[in-house]
């Protein structure tokens, strides 16, 4: 009998407690967009929450993260992380943005979706009565079909061919500049396989006047031309596995290729499956090459052409979270020939919010070169150098950029102020 009062007492004690809970009356929301937002446009049209520039002291938090797809567009994935009184919710939702639509249509669909996430969370706030839902289309059933972002038939099965030229002129008294360049790229991508054949090339023209010590004007003209013919394809085994090759057959004057042919091939797996990507990814990924380089001028090993079998290993870690994100990427590269020839390069990237307005990024990469056979044996001239017009040899490349960040005061941000912007 005591047992059965202290259960009824306890219940009524937890029963008590959540009627007893109370929700805010507006509602404070943490945007967390890692590819950028308009976030003048989203304070704009939902003015019935707090934006907080505090996570933590937000009763929302929205992680907002984007993958490209196989036709050009996004798939967006939008995390709602409840917190406070609103531990217990937590939602996701994914929409697809096509290639073609322009940046006003791509904000208005993130923002539309924005409001689907949120109507749950506010309709337990004092500024409910704000929210208006329609659940009417002006489209028939039969004509909205298929409109879920993945086509049940596409009259292009899957192929998406992109084309793009561009160039810049830059000149002054003594200087002159002229860069063009081109791209064609033919793609299918679906769940299963992805393949592309793509091209791109470009031409660039300098030319400068300056005097010698005898007082004579020079004139130095540069010039460096590039192009690639690529072929690729990825075929998805599993969730964890993957297998693909790689065909490029190339000219590069500026790095001494008359012309080179690679092949590659080689598998992937990831430890977490593929449909996670958007929230974390953990690649291991071994690849087997093949090449047959002819140079313009003869390398520092003596060689005007040459055949050459190598390998690599590179592993990829990422995770989007609430708290942040981290990037780390390791690749290792060698030839059979000789293992001294190798490369080995490191890049991470970490943004992590540590507390409150507190946070620490560092971006940084670093790389040990020792496989530049291609490199010309005769040494580049003064002019060749500042013009960029040779590669030089450098054993390792490092570069990295790192700081804190610390915000407090205010913690609201909903007014928008474009003027002088």
């Amino acid at each position: 009998m005591r047992k059965l009062c202290l259960i009824l007492l306890l219940f009524a004690a937890a029963s008590t407690g959540w009627a007893q809970k109370k929700y805010p009356d507006r509602l404070k929301v943490f945007i967390d967009c890692l590819n950028g937002c308009d976030m003048t446009f989203i304070r704009t049209e939902i003015n019935i929450v707090d934006f907080s520039l505090d996570r933590q002291a937000a009763d929302v938090h929205i992680l907002i993260n984007d993958q490209n797809t196989g036709s050009g567009g996004d798939q967006y994935q939008l995390i709602f992380f409840g917190q406070n009184q609103f531990s217990n919710i937590t939602d996701t939702l994914r929409f697809f943005n096509e290639a073609n639509n322009t940046d006003f249509e791509e904000r208005a669909l993130l923002l539309k979706y924005v409001k689907l996430g949120l109507t749950p969370f506010i309709a337990k706030t004092g500024t409910a009565s704000a929210i208006n839902i329609t659940m009417k289309s002006d489209k028939t059933d039969s004509s909205s079909a298929g409109k879920s972002g993945l086509s049940t038939k596409d009259k292009w099965n899957y192929w998406v061919i992109n084309t793009g030229m561009s160039g810049n002129i830059n000149m002054d008294a003594v200087y002159k500049e002229a860069q063009f360049s081109g791209e064609v790229s033919v793609t299918r991508i679906t769940e299963d396989i992805k393949v592309a054949f793509e091209f791109d090339g470009s031409k660039t023209r300098s030319e400068f006047e300056y005097e010698d010590v005898n007082g004579n004007i020079e004139k130095f003209i540069n010039r460096n031309n590039e192009f690639s013919l690529e072929h690729y394809l990825v075929k998805s085994i599993n969730q964890h596995w993957s297998w693909a090759y790689q065909g490029e057959v190339g000219r590069n004057t500026f790095s001494n290729y008359k012309s080179n042919f690679i092949f590659r091939t080689g598998v992937e797996y990831n430890i977490f499956p593929y449909k996670l990507v958007n929230t974390k990814k953990f690649t291991i990924a071994y690849v087997f090459d093949a090449r047959r380089n002819l140079y313009i001028d003869t390398t520092l090993y003596d060689k005007t052409k040459e055949s050459l079998l190598g390998q690599s290993l590179e592993a990829k870690f990422s995770v989007n979270q609430k708290w942040g994100r981290i990037y780390i990427r390791s690749s290792y590269h060698n030839y059979f020939h000789n293992w001294k020839f190798f490369n080995l390069t490191f890049n991470t990237t970490f943004d992590i919010r540590i507390t409150g307005g507190l946070s620490f990024y560092i971006f940084s990469g670093a790389e040990l070169v020792r496989d530049q056979l291609y490199l010309p044996k005769q040494n580049a001239t003064a002019q060749e150098v500042l013009t960029r017009r040779r590669q030089l040899a450098s054993g390792y490349r490092y570069y990295t950029h790192f700081g804190f960040n610390y915000r407090f005061g205010s913690k609201l941000n909903n007014f928008v102020n474009p003027r002088f912007d």
